[in-house]
């Protein structure tokens, strides 16, 4: 049978008007799951065995690594069907023929919200099993040698970092205590623990003091070039997404603080997705934001700073 138009499978990240919909289905279909075999092809998923069981689960979105588990799919019964992503918030329910009655869709909607909370109360505990390992196994790891290969690369100390056999070990707090870390390899390749939390999470270097400036940059390297530079306290967001969630936890902890976003600049990817979120995080907590000028092989302070530039803020 053929694929669902585009007016029935919006595009990945099309925005709130996309988040959640009832789907006329214009062909007939003998059962739910051909309809979300067909559904879920429009997004680029194939090779699914849809199972139409009450059970919630979840696959791979075709716009993220393998092993994302970002889609997920319910059947509340054998006519109606509800799946959607969690990255961007989509939810769509199909039926197997015609329009949905209202029944069937109220049905699905308490299915999605079931599914939904499932899901985030195993998020939750695999963030605190996550977290109870983390600080167990932190006191057994060396500090950081200063002439590991990453911070020659980089130009830094390394201030808290952990070192496990050749990788560093950076931490992440979420405010209060140690949640999870990243780790990064000789040659820069990162990773966080499987199933620690890391949105709103952050790793500090320095301590926070009066009247003087709270940073909050991307990557640690970044961060701790910005530390040596100023003697200001800063806080490494670990990614350009997580600018906002930090931004917004710091502000909650210091009211009154002055605050200063320090983004990169990726000058050569479309929409210059570091300055987009430094000046989001920025606006919605009321502070600056600053990113280093447009130069060739520039695209944070840490690069900046290699090459010799000045770090004024």
């Amino acid at each position: 049978m053929p694929a669902p138009t585009k007016q029935q499978a919006p595009a990945l990240n099309r925005g709130a008007e996309a988040r959640a919909s009832v789907l006329p289905t214009q062909n007939q279909y003998s059962s739910i799951e051909q309809a979300l075999v067909d559904a879920l092809a429009a997004y680029g998923v194939t090779g699914l065995a849809i199972r139409a069981d009450g059970a919630l689960h979840r696959f791979d979105s075709a716009d993220k690594p393998k092993g994302n588990r970002n889609g997920w799919y319910v059947c509340p019964s054998l006519e109606v069907g509800v799946y959607g992503f969690w990255h961007t918030g989509e939810q769509h329910t199909i039926g197997i023929g015609g329009e949905i009655d209202p029944t069937a869709a109220a049905e699905a909607r308490l299915a999605y919200q079931r599914a939904r909370e499932k899901r985030e109360e195993e998020q939750r505990q695999q963030h605190a099993n996550t977290a109870d390992q983390t600080r167990c196994e932190w006191p057994l790891l060396v500090p950081a040698s200063p002439t590991h290969a990453y911070l020659a690369t980089k130009g830094v100390k390394p201030h808290n970092l952990r070192q496990m056999r050749g990788l560093l070990v950076v931490p992440l707090t979420d405010g209060h205590r140690l949640v999870n870390w990243q780790t990064i390899a000789p040659d820069g390749a990162k990773y966080f623990q499987t199933g620690g939390k890391v949105k709103g999470c952050y790793s500090p270097i320095g301590n926070i003091v009066q009247h003087q400036p709270l940073l909050i940059a991307e990557g640690w390297a970044t961060a701790a070039t910005l530390h040596e530079a100023t003697g200001y306290a800063v806080a490494a967001a670990m990614n350009a997404g997580n600018l906002l969630p930090v931004a917004k936890s710091l502000r909650e902890r210091y009211p009154t603080h002055p605050i200063i976003v320090c983004a990169d600049n990726d000058h050569g990817t479309t929409g210059n997705p570091g300055v987009t979120k430094g000046k989001e995080a920025a606006s919605a907590i009321g502070a600056r934001c600053v990113w280093p000028e447009t130069h060739e092989g520039v695209t944070d302070f840490n690069d900046l700073s290699r090459l010799g530039g000045g770090l004024a803020l």
